[in-house]
């Protein structure tokens, strides 16, 4: 595969790289550079972890990286996920990975590594340590984001301020090129390219997708990021405090039409519809056009080709709501049914975290 085939491949469907040079310097240099996404297995897997990060590791498989799964038990653990229960965490990390192995990510394709392989060496502790030394407490509470917590966060654990250092460390522990996520991890990626060069590491290229919003209309309160827009984008990700508003992978086809059909999606509202964020961030990413199905009194059906030509339709109003949340639905409903079948023959580590989020 030639440079610029990687490149295109890669800055798909991104909303931010840091920077675009390192990036094409780092293709056209390294056959194989090493990247990697960080997860905290912190209950059920929704559809932005899903289908957009599980599609943009796909794509970075594919452009030849040697790309590492990071199950992140102890920062979850820290974060006082899954009841603040390490076992609970290695059970929802062991989930994880079958989730990602259903989303065509399996072992041998990508490397799944956990926290608890890395965190037993005294290298990894004095690496923490001197990436805390090389910051200030103030500039690490400003990492707070990248944990679901607000900047302006005040009372906090102490053990909070340890996770931003982990979070870098983790990044020069496993000698990574490229630092990959959500928008929302933005800041410990900065975080890591100011400590690089203090501590003799390369600073890592940033790939950063953008946030899957929920369903409902919904805000998050507090203050997540200085740039106006992108707190706003954090404000209102999928979140998995508010069931309705949150996609599950392992939603059935009754959930998912049912959560579609109460949505927010205002006749005509383009910007801010978060059925049209779904339908630009999930659908389109992985087909190359909509189909909608409805009845011959209201036009039949129609088939639009691109995000564009589905998001001018909407805003001249030749298409009614009911008809794009349906569309939409009996998209993602094909998205997911890998998942569904892959449960089906292996249901124990799904099962495993339905009981925890019981009992828990």
């Amino acid at each position: 595969m030639d440079t610029e085939t990687r490149i295109q491949l890669v800055s798909r469907n991104l909303q931010e790289i840091i920077t675009e040079n390192e990036l094409h310097n780092l293709l056209q240099t390294n056959d194989h550079p090493r990247g990697y996404v960080g997860f905290e297995p912190s209950g059920l897997m929704h559809a932005g972890t899903g289908l957009i990060v599980g599609q943009k590791m796909k794509d970075y498989a594919d452009a030849g990286f040697h790309f590492i799964i990071y199950l992140a038990e102890w920062h979850g653990w820290i974060n006082n996920k899954m009841g603040g229960i390490l076992e609970n965490l290695a059970t929802a990390a062991e989930y994880f990975k079958d989730c990602f192995t259903a989303l065509g990510l399996p072992p041998g394709k990508v490397e799944y590594l956990w926290a608890s392989d890395i965190v037993d060496t005294k290298d990894y502790w004095e690496t923490v340590i001197r990436v805390m030394k090389s910051t200030t407490l103030r500039r690490t509470l400003r990492a707070m984001p990248i944990m679901g917590r607000t900047a302006d966060s005040i009372d906090v654990e102490t053990s909070w301020a340890l996770y931003p250092a982990m979070q870098t460390s983790d990044i020069f522990q496993m000698k990574l090129d490229c630092a990959c996520a959500g928008m929302d991890q933005r800041k410990v990626h900065m975080l890591a390219r100011e400590a690089a060069p203090k501590l003799g590491f390369a600073p890592p290229v940033c790939l950063h997708n953008p946030l899957l919003p929920g369903l409902q209309l919904t805000t998050a309160q507090g203050s997540f990021d200085d740039d106006a827009n992108i707190d706003k984008n954090i404000k209102h990700k999928m979140s998995k405090s508010v069931g309705k508003g949150a996609l599950w992978i392992n939603d059935t086809p009754q959930d998912i039409q049912a959560k579609y059909r109460e949505a927010y999606c205002p006749p005509k509202l383009v910007e801010g519809n978060p059925v049209l964020d779904h339908a630009r961030m999930l659908v389109f990413p992985h087909h190359d056009k909509l189909h909608i199905q409805r009845p011959a009194k209201y036009g039949g059906d129609i088939t639009y080709h691109s995000f564009e030509e589905l998001a001018q339709a909407y805003g001249k109003g030749d298409l009614h709501p009911l008809d794009l949340k349906n569309g939409v639905s009996a998209a993602v409903t094909e998205l997911l049914q890998p998942v569904a079948e892959y449960f089906e023959k292996k249901p124990e580590n799904l099962e495993a975290m339905r009981r925890l989020q019981v009992t828990r």
